[in-house]
């Protein structure tokens, strides 16, 4: 990518699915850009602004962040402000930007929980580290229980009320919680747009807790995150741990994971996602996404290549019965997952 004028390419709406967001007016892309990871002061600027730029091109409008992601803290917001300000200004109308509050960035009792006190000022760090005037959606990053749920939705609330967020989401709530937030965003005149947690092969959670059934009842979408497990339903570790791979130095994912039992279940998966011709990740997106209330899938890329390759996946055909037993058998659910 060339530090010249960015043009986004002319044809990226037809490359991609499009997603209605549960009962809402919203479509997502079926694939959204996640900055959890390879977003921060220790990789290359121009890199990551390569990457931003070629998801947009295929035709990724949904780009996730936090207050918490880095490192440091707030540096992927950063990041994504300085693309924003250099090259996607003028297609900000056509972005979803979403950010998160409520992890810990720090030690101050404020800079954690569901507070009204911790969502709004951190929205607005938010909102100056994109350099913009709203987000799209903005969550509540994980429940905090020691809150008032009232408190959290009501901070919610506000932000879009003084339109600084289009829309509230929440993130990584049980069920119930879910339901109880969704019920008073709904008395409030702000239903609940989405909710974000961990879906993929190996942890199947949403469809054991009743997460998928009640987000068809609730008319929320979900937007889901960590598909392939990590990258462990990549190629990457069929063989162990390659050098310089994620679970040598991620605090996410341990070498002690990647034993014999996973080695044999994720081979057994790609030789299935081979049987089709395709990668085991491109099969474990596939999988996450043939359920009608996953909105959207959240993919990060350590380059463009990759991005490409993870896209590609909605190029097969539909997963068919005997497959997808197949997998049922061999995708044991908390392989090589922190459940």
């Amino acid at each position: 990518m060339s530090r010249e004028t960015y043009t986004a390419s002319e044809d990226r709406y037809e490359k991609l699915e499009y997603r209605r967001a549960g009962n809402s007016g919203l479509d997502l892309p079926a694939f959204s850009f996640g900055l959890w990871q390879n977003f921060g002061t220790d990789h290359p600027y121009e890199t990551q602004r390569e990457i931003v730029l070629h998801a947009f091109d295929l035709g990724i409008t949904h780009f996730d962040n936090a207050d918490r992601y880095g490192p440091p803290h707030r540096a992927a917001q950063q990041l994504f402000g300085e693309v924003l300000k250099r090259d996607l200004a003028p297609y900000r109308d056509e972005l979803i930007l979403s950010t998160k509050a409520g992890n810990p960035i720090g030690p101050s009792p404020y800079f954690k929980g569901g507070s009204r006190k911790s969502l709004l000022a951190s929205l607005e760090h938010s909102l100056r580290d994109l350099g913009t005037d709203y987000v799209d959606v903005f969550y509540s990053h994980s429940p905090d229980l020691s809150t008032p749920l009232e408190e959290t939705v009501g901070a919610l609330v506000s932000a879009v009320e003084q339109g600084k967020a289009l829309y509230a989401g929440i993130s990584n709530y049980a069920p119930e919680r879910a339901h109880d937030a969704a019920e008073l965003l709904r008395q409030a005149g702000v239903p609940l747009l989405v909710h974000q947690p961990r879906y993929s092969i190996f942890d199947r959670r949403p469809e054991f807790n009743g997460l998928l059934k009640l987000a068809a009842e609730d008319g929320f979408g979900l937007v889901v995150y960590s598909p392939l497990a990590q990258g462990l339903l990549t190629g990457k570790y069929l063989d162990g741990v390659p050098a310089g791979a994620r679970a040598g130095n991620s605090t996410f994912l341990s070498p002690d994971v990647i034993d014999d039992t996973y080695r044999q279940r994720a081979t057994a998966l790609n030789r299935i996602a081979e049987r089709r011709g395709q990668s085991l990740a491109q099969l474990a997106l596939q999988w996450v996404l043939r359920q009608p209330q996953v909105t959207s899938a959240l993919i990060g890329a350590s380059s463009t290549w990759q991005l490409d390759h993870n896209v590609k996946a909605l190029d097969f055909p539909p997963l068919t019965e005997k497959e997808l037993t197949l997998i049922d058998e061999h995708g044991v659910h908390g392989t090589g997952v922190k459940l």
